[in-house]
Parts: structure tokens; C-alpha cells; sequence
């Protein structure tokens, strides 16, 4: 775990919640904070320490202490009366900061922080329902005296609708406003979605609606923002996460949840996750608000069996989300109070601890701390194990850059200062060899351009690696471009996205991707983890082999890719992207507009071909679907010939309107029916469509 580290005056956050950007901190000074916990054998409080009664070692060094209070917080909660305790100032709600004292002063002395975070994304309308009113009746009667609480929300964007208050009727007035069924047309794919697919096929900035709208990066990255803010007040947090579970769909980069647990660490936050779906009674096939499921999967125990495994799917980040920050999940309960009654329970009694660092150097090194009692005492101490210093990149040398880039690849703690959302393909080459063309996606309003000249520029860095099961590296990728924008195009550079396009070849087998991106003008980097398959279709012999689906917006000129450095145009030039020298860009995302065309591609191997003529006769069409409904089906159409520099691969090529289609999820489907040889075979691709 790490330790919390301060720079300080705050701007206000009233204006990063607006613009929904990380907190800026800018220093002066930088001061360390350390949250002690000293319990004797039996786990109770040890009250009436002093400062002299503690030294604090970074690297081993003894550090002065500068701060020292202690939080004083009853253990049993009493029958509330909130008439014995100081009242908090009153509240500037959703237009307000997380107001901020100067530097280490205790603003709530003696009080206990709880925020209710509502992630009306991920939950449906009863489910948000549900939690309203379980967060109405614990302030009514369970608040405690030493309880201020604050009040966060996430659809479309993360909102402080509260600050830290004790006034009851502000805050059920806050929640009593939400109405209910907001932004869960957002929330994960419903349960008839997920089945259908699963029945059927069985034999990403966080805030914007576009971008990583398929991801649990969304939600974890306002949870990670959510930690920064209050990272600015040195006392013991819990925040309490009600949601509906988070479902893993796509591609899901799994350095966004362990960044979101490591600001949390640091920011000296609890999670105490509560599933506001309550205690489920799994009906095989579905109830009746749903169709029956098609195949033979209901009678043979696969649907249930896949219902079941999507349930708990959807909890276990709830569950790591809560173990890695010292809170509770709280799962398959109906009281949806008791997480925050657990929370209550937690915080307790505990030592703030503050000084200004002997080393100063700005050289991003991690920096372990050590706390000692001075007293001979048989008491356990809990507090976080260290922190990573800053680094000024404007001091970076060409040698600095390249080792930074190096030592957060093998970083435990990743970097997510830079959002990226990714997308992983597989085309078939040989019998044992597959292109794995991999597509990255940067939001332009992330980017920070310098002037040159007449036009505006920036560089990037990329640096990828992929390792098989066995944890070998099998393949890397390390490149720096540099884009320039003429000043009309860098104007609309916030509603625009980078791209940037690499492969690999690869043969058949689970590997595991981390890729890393640097802009060159801040410094800021963006880590992606993920694990992807290649499978191997020689031992398909029951249907139509077919590659991954890709789904593009738009078709462009190869020399206009950001991904088509020099090194990279010969590997770009052969992907199965590219035809006719224009190159099709995966949306990655996968959020379209109706005013826009859907590009579909995906290949077929070893279609049957007529004896007599040698021609082939497959049959193609796309359909898209909302549940077990067919919202839209093309016409079909009937392909009959293979690229001539790639036997036995046929080329499958789709443009489609979306203007037909009403806005929001869909699951686009490919189906492919070989007429000679007797075989059919689809591919799939969840989708959203904005107005």
C-alpha cells in the first residue's frame, strides 16, 4: 500500500469537476501524510500518544514531524442526536468544491467522512430505487453524531452533488432529486443481451459517452477521480459504492482498476461497494419479463450455468475494488444500509502524522515508509507502506524519457494519467500464424499541442509487449511519432480522437498485452493491460472459420494514419485493414452517430469451392439485435471470390447507414452461410448508436 502525498495550495475543484480532468495540484512545498491506526492485543483504541511517541523513517532516514493530530471517533455507535456536536459549515453542493484548509490543518476534527457514491450507469431503474431509499433511511436513523457525509453521483459524468455536511435535510433533499432511471439506458448490457449472446455463440474518456463506453474503465476511472478529490483531506474516508455490478465486457484495461485501487490507497479512501440488486433468486432461462432463450442450452444446463457465472462476474470487481482498499463488499443483502453501517464501524480512533520530506528530489522514485513507537507498547500499527516522489518531465533528458517509458512497463503500479482505450484483431495468415493488428485510441482533449510555426504540433510515444502464457515476451513494439495540425483542425482537437495502429504476428495461444502511451509536451502517460486469445481455427470443423469482426466509421487514406511511422508502413501496408491503399480505422469505442456510415469487415477461410468451376458460393448478411429482437437485418448478398494474394481467405465488406436505427445498444452480428460446403458461421460486436 501506498502513502499519501500532498502538494499544495488546491486549485479549486469545483472547476475539474466541470471539466472533468484529474485535480491540479500545484506546490510550493510538498507534505507527506501518514494515517496511524495503534490498537492494542485486543484490538481496542490506544489513546494519549504525543508526537514525541512516534518516528517517522523515509528510506530508512528519520523525518520531522510537522503535523500531528489525533481523531477521536466513538467505536459504538450511540442513538443519533446530533445536537452534542459541533455542525458543519454549510454546504455549497453541486456547485461547490471539496473545500480544502490550508496546508495541514484538520478541517472535521473528530469526525467521520463517509461519501455515498451512486453509479446510476450500472444500475437499473429499481435497482437505483432500491439504493435511494436504503441511503434516505440511514441518515434519517442511523446517521451517527460524528457523521458528515457527502453526496457523489456518475451517469454521463462524475458530479459532487453534496460536500461533507451533517444537515440531514440537505442531504435527503440531494438524493430525493435524482430521478429515478437516470442514465441507466447506460448501464451494462441487460441480462437478455448477455444471454442471447451467450446461448447463441456459445458452440475505455471516462467522461465522455464515447469514449470507453463498453469498459469498466468508465466507472472505475470516476471512481479514481472521485480519490483525488478527497485525496486533498488528510483524514480516514469511506465511500460507499452503490451500483449494479460491473459487468467486463470488450476489451477492459486492467490498469484502470489497479490505479483506481492505488489512488484509493493513497488518498487514504475505503471502498465499501454495495450491490444494489439485493439478494437474487436466478430464474433457469429467465423470468417472464424476458423470451425464452433459443438452443438446446436450457435443458442441458449451460444457460444456467452461464447465468450464474455472469452474476458473480459482475461482482468480483466490486469484491477486489473493496479488499485492496481495507473496506467490505456487500453482496446478496436487501438492507443496502449495512455498508454504510459497516463503514461506520471501521472508522475509528487513529493518529495523523505529517512531514515535509528531507529529499526533495523530484525523481519519481518510490519512497518507503516506516513508523515507529517510541514507548515500549504492545500495539499493532497500520498505515500505508510508502509513496512515489514527483518528476518535473521539463527536466527530462532524451535518457530520462526512454527510462521512464522502461520502468513503468515493468512497473507494478500503473500510470493512468493519459486515458487509452484499445482494441486487439486477429486475421489468419497460416495454418499457424495469425496478424494481431492492435488499435489505440487517445481523446484529443487529453493532448497538449505546442506551436510551431504556422501549425501545432505534439509527439508521441508508444511502447508495447506481449507475453504468452508462460509470462515470455514474445513480442514488442516501441515508436515515436510526431502529428501536426493545421490551426483549424487543432481548434476542433477536443471533440477529435488519435488513432495509432501497430501488429503483431503471432501464433495460436492466450497472451497478455501492456501497452503504454506518452505525450511529449506534459509528460503524461497512459498504461493498458489486457489478455486477448488467438484462437486456433484448423480445429474448427463444425462451422464456417472466421476472423474477428471489426467495426469502423470511417475508411482513410493510409498516409493519414497517426500510426504510419516509418517503421510501421511496411506492417500497416500488409494488414487486412487496408485495401486500395485506404485503410479501415477500427472505432475501438464502438459509438457511432446516425449521421454516420458503419464500415463492417471480417474474413472467411476455406470456403467450399464447386468442383466444376472452382467458384465459390457464400452467402452474407448483417443483422442488429437488441435482446432476442432483430431490430434490422440487411439484404443478402453473395460473395464468390478470395483474395488472389491470400488463397482460401474470402474478404467479407459491409457499409451500412445507421440513420434507420434509433439510438442505443445493439449487438451487430455477421452471419455467413456457405452453400457448397454445407457450413455457417457469425461474428459479433457490441455496439452503441448516439443521436
Amino acid at each position: 500500500m501506498l502513502g499519501l502525498i500532498r502538494t499544495l495550495p488546491l486549485l479549486a475543484l469545483a472547476a475539474a469537476i466541470a471539466q472533468q480532468t484529474a485535480p491540479v495540484f500545484r506546490a510550493t512545498t510538498n507534505l507527506v501524510i501518514v494515517n496511524v491506526f495503534v490498537r492494542d492485543r485486543a484490538g481496542r483504541d490506544i489513546a494519549g500518544l504525543s508526537k514525541d511517541d512516534f518516528t517517522i523513517l523515509e528510506d530508512g532516514k528519520p523525518q520531522t514531524i510537522a503535523i500531528f493530530e489525533y481523531q477521536r471517533l466513538d467505536p459504538s455507535p450511540t442513538t443519533p442526536s446530533l445536537a452534542a456536536r459541533p455542525q458543519a459549515e454549510p454546504s455549497a453542493g453541486a456547485a461547490g468544491p471539496i473545500r480544502i484548509a490550508s496546508p495541514g490543518t484538520i478541517r472535521y476534527r473528530d469526525r467521520r467522512l463517509l461519501v455515498l457514491f451512486f453509479d446510476h450507469s450500472s444500475m437499473s431503474p429499481a435497482d437505483q430505487a432500491r439504493a435511494h431509499q436504503a441511503a434516505l433511511k440511514f441518515i434519517r436513523e442511523q446517521m451517527q453524531p460524528e457523521d458528515l457525509v457527502a453526496i457523489m453521483s456518475f451517469g454521463a459524468q462524475l458530479k459532487l452533488e453534496q460536500d461533507f455536511t451533517d444537515d440531514r435535510d440537505a442531504l435527503a433533499r440531494v438524493i430525493q432529486s435524482f430521478r429515478t432511471g437516470e442514465a441507466s439506458e447506460l448501464a451494462a448490457e441487460s441480462e437478455t443481451d448477455e444471454e442471447a449472446a451467450a446461448d447463441e455463440s456459445a458452440a475505455y474518456s471516462p467522461d465522455e459517452s464515447e469514449f470507453n463506453i463498453f469498459n469498466t474503465d468508465r466507472k472505475l476511472g470516476a471512481l479514481e477521480r472521485a480519490a483525488r478529490m478527497l485525496s486533498a483531506l488528510p483524514e480516514k474516508k469511506a465511500l460507499i459504492y452503490f451500483s449494479g455490478g460491473v459487468s467486463r465486457t470488450g476489451v477492459d484495461n486492467e490498469s484502470q482498476l489497479r490505479a483506481t485501487i492505488n489512488a484509493a490507497v493513497r488518498a487514504n479512501l475505503s471502498f465499501y461497494p454495495v450491490d444494489a440488486r439485493g439478494l437474487v433468486a436466478t430464474v433457469a432461462g429467465g423470468d417472464a419479463s424476458q423470451a425464452s432463450p433459443s438452443g438446446t442450452g436450457i435443458f442441458s444446463g449451460r444457460t444456467q450455468r452461464s447465468q450464474m457465472q455472469r452474476f458473480f462476474a459482475r461482482q468480483d470487481t466490486l469484491v477486489a475494488l473493496a479488499e485492496d482498499t481495507g473496506g467490505r463488499a456487500f453482496l446478496d443483502a436487501n438492507d443496502l444500509t449495512l455498508g454504510i453501517r459497516q463503514a461506520q464501524q471501521d472508522i475509528r480512533s487513529y493518529y495523523i502524522l505529517g512531514y515535509y520530506p528531507a529529499n526533495q528530489a523530484q525523481d519519481g522514485r518510490f519512497r518507503r515508509i516506516q513508523v515507529r513507537l517510541n514507548r515500549p507498547l504492545q500495539a499493532k500499527l497500520d498505515y500505508r507502506s510508502g509513496y512515489f516522489a514527483p518528476k518535473d518531465f521539463s527536466r527530462f533528458t532524451e535518457s530520462d524519457k526512454e527510462q521512464q517509458l522502461e520502468e513503468a512497463l515493468a512497473l507494478g503500479d500503473p500510470i493512468t494519467d493519459l486515458p487509452l482505450a484499445l482494441e486487439v484483431n486477429y486475421f489468419r495468415l497460416a495454418a499457424d500464424r495469425y496478424f494481431v493488428p492492435v488499435s489505440v485510441k487517445i481523446p484529443g482533449n487529453e493532448i497538449t499541442l505546442a506551436r510551431r510555426g504556422s501549425t501545432e504540433a505534439t509527439e508521441l510515444d508508444f511502447i508495447g509487449q506481449v507475453r504468452d502464457s508462460r509470462g515470455r515476451v514474445v513480442a514488442t513494439v516501441r515508436d515515436g511519432i510526431r502529428v501536426r495540425l493545421r490551426a483549424e483542425d487543432a481548434a476542433h482537437l477536443e471533440r477529435r480522437n488519435f488513432q495509432y495502429d501497430t501488429g503483431f504476428t503471432l501464433p495460436p495461444g492466450r497472451y497478455r498485452l501492456k501497452f503504454l502511451a506518452r505525450e511529449n509536451q506534459l509528460g503524461k502517460i497512459g498504461t493498458f493491460e489486457t489478455t486477448f486469445e488467438v484462437p486456433d481455427l484448423a480445429s474448427v470443423k463444425d462451422r464456417l472459420r472466421l476472423s474477428s469482426l471489426v467495426l469502423a466509421g470511417q475508411r482513410e487514406p493510409l498516409k493519414a494514419a497517426v500510426g504510419a511511422a516509418t517503421r510501421n508502413r511496411k506492417l500497416l501496408a500488409s494488414s487486412p485493414l487496408v485495401a486500395d491503399n485506404l485503410k479501415l480505422a477500427p472505432s475501438v469505442t464502438r459509438v457511432f452517430r446516425r449521421d454516420q456510415n458503419l464500415y463492417v469487415y471480417v474474413e472467411a477461410y476455406d470456403p467450399a469451392a464447386d468442383p466444376q468451376d472452382r467458384r465459390l458460393s457464400v452467402v452474407g448478411e448483417v443483422a442488429f439485435l437488441r435482446g432476442q429482437k432483430k431490430v434490422f437485418q440487411s439484404q443478402p448478398v453473395r460473395l464468390a471470390e478470395t483474395t488472389a494474394a491470400r488463397p482460401g481467405v474470402l474478404p467479407v465488406r459491409f457499409e451500412l447507414p445507421l440513420k434507420e436505427l434509433p439510438p442505443g445498444r445493439y449487438i451487430c452480428q455477421v452471419t455467413l452461410v456457405d452453400q457448397i460446403g454445407k457450413r455457417f458461421g457469425w461474428a459479433r460486436a457490441p455496439m452503441v448508436v448516439l443521436p
